[in-house]
């Protein structure tokens, strides 16, 4: 026997094929411990809801989208003599429905883009 041969295998290399090999194990071992851990999670979570627990369309069929056009509340004045006012003055945002529903439509001779332009043969006004 080569006594070289015994000297090689017992130095810092074989050292750190043996350390890749404990962090491997280590990191296969944590995998499966979270792979259970996660399995005993899921088994204590509700399971899905059933099919007959779906939610179901009314018997009208599917509601249709109701337009309107919506006005908002007028934000209250201070007084001349009142302090500035605050956010809890003005209460909930809200808006309610504008007694003319008819939409705005655009000019004749504007692209209806902000600062479009409008035609070639447009008037300026």
């Amino acid at each position: 026997m080569n006594s070289a041969m015994y000297e090689a295998a017992t130095g810092a290399q074989v050292f750190g094929y043996v350390m890749i090999l404990v962090v491997g194990l280590a990191v296969a071992a944590g995998l499966i411990l979270a792979f259970r851990l996660g399995f005993k999670v899921r088994q204590r979570e509700p399971a899905p809801p059933r099919p007959e627990e779906q939610p179901r369309l009314p018997e009208g069929g599917p509601v249709g989208d109701s337009l309107e056009m919506r006005e908002p509340d007028e934000v209250p004045v201070a007084d001349a003599g009142d302090d500035r006012l605050t956010p809890h003055h003005f209460g909930n945002v809200a808006s309610r429905r504008a007694e003319d529903q008819s939409r705005p439509r655009w000019s004749s001779g504007s692209s209806g883009s902000a600062g479009g332009g409008g035609g070639a043969g447009g008037s300026a006004t």
